[in-house]
């Protein structure tokens, strides 16, 4: 099922459904380097990512 209000173009990772739609249980994202701030989107990175096999 997947999460409302979640996009996701990473069409590569197992979590990823038609419609950008992610059906992960939950999400976690990061900030690259550590710590809690980050300025922009780039300098974070989606934990919940995993390769399709």
């Amino acid at each position: 099922m997947a999460l409302s209000g979640v996009k996701c173009k990473v069409s590569s990772c197992k979590h990823w459904k038609s419609g950008e739609q992610c059906d992960a249980s939950a999400i976690e994202v990061n900030v690259d380097g550590g710590g809690s701030n980050a300025r922009q989107s780039e300098q974070t990175n989606c934990r919940t990512f995993q390769m399709k096999n």
